[in-house]
Formats: C-alpha cells, structure tokens, sequence
C-alpha cells in the first residue's frame, strides 16, 4: 500500500469525526489534568481540518499535510495547536515531491514528526505527553517493513495507557506533580485517535 492524496484526505476526515465523537472525552481527560480545553481546541481545529480539505485540491500528500499543519496552528488553542501542528509540518516536509507517499518515506515523515515535537516542545519521553505515543509509533514503523504487518495501533493503544503511570513534568499537567498519576494523557489520546484513523484508511485500501 502506499498513501495516495485521496488516502490522505480520508485519512484526516476519519481524524476528525473521532475527535467530534471523543471530544467530551477528551476534555475530562484535560479537566483532571490540565485547562480542561483539549477536546474543545481539537474539535474545532479539526473541523476546520475538515472543511479546509474538502474544498480544496492538493498535488500531492505533502499539501494535504501541509495544509493540516498550518490549519491547526492557527485554530487549535493552547500548546496542542502549535504541537500537532509541527508534527504534520514537519511530516510535510519529509514528504515533499513523493507521491503517492511509500512505507520507508511515511516512516522518515513520521520520523520528523516526532523530532519537531520534541524540539517544539522541549520534551522528551517519560514526560506525560503525546511523545510518549508518537516515539512508540515511530519505533513500530522503523522495525515494521510494511502498512499491513505493522501493529502500530496495538502500541499506540498501550502507549496512551502507560501514560496513565507517568508523572507529569511538562506542560500544565506538571503543576498537579504525582496528582498527575493515575490519568491518560490528553495529547497522548488524541495522538492514539489519530493513528486509529489511519489504521482504518489502511484496512480500507487493501
């Protein structure tokens, strides 16, 4: 499989009606541990994701990705826009002039993604971020050879729940210190929805 513009597109529209359906969700994960806005901020950027993409024709992934990328950084309140923002950024980058977009440069987009992230927000893992499901994700795409026998959404799954066993030390999570244990991260679920988006654009295409 390889991705195509149109995988892409659905790709982030899958994204964005799991955002809507979790947006509740989302926002009590944040109201325990953060400014209880994540699911409100994501929704609404992701509408506008939505909206941007489904009026619009793109050359390539690396526009779609783009376009994403800068939608949330303008939509998205708080650190998230600026953080997925980069992520997709970044991906965009990677990606340029490869279409449709092949497992090994994915990899290498999704690579860039997750070093934008960290440089961005001066993270690492371990902190109780969406780091902690990005790396593990890239790591399942860096040892996996393809689309189909990589279990990247049973490790992102298992990634978002061992952030429940982290104390916070980035962000407004870090201000609750050990309070902080015992709660998924906000960013980490949203980043679980968007690869459980993709898994679905993959099984799709088979």
């Amino acid at each position: 499989m390889e991705l195509r513009v149109e995988d892409a597109i659905q790709w982030f529209t899958k994204v964005n009606e799991k955002i809507q359906e979790n947006k509740d969700y989302l926002t009590s994960l944040d109201q325990v541990i953060g400014d209880s806005d994540h699911g409100i901020n994501m929704a609404r950027g992701f509408q506008e994701v939505e909206n941007k993409l489904s009026t619009q024709e793109y050359q390539e992934v690396a526009d779609v990705l783009k376009e994403v990328a800068m939608t949330l950084i303008s939509k998205v309140g708080g650190a998230s826009g600026p953080l997925f923002g980069t992520a997709f950024l970044k991906f965009s980058q990677a990606v340029k002039g490869i279409n449709p977009v092949d497992y090994t440069s994915f990899t290498s987009g999704i690579e860039e993604a997750l070093q934008g992230v960290m440089h961005r927000g001066k993270a690492t893992t371990g902190e109780k971020t969406m780091i902690d499901v990005w790396a593990p994700v890239v790591h399942s795409f860096q040892e996996a050879h393809d689309f189909e026998d990589n279990p990247f959404l049973k490790v992102a799954k298992q990634a978002m729940e061992d952030t429940k066993d982290i104390m916070a030390t980035k962000g407004r999570a870090a201000y609750f210190k050990g309070k902080s244990i015992g709660y998924i991260d906000p960013g980490a679920a949203s980043t679980y929805l968007i690869f459980e988006a993709l898994e679905e654009v993959i099984k799709g295409s088979k």
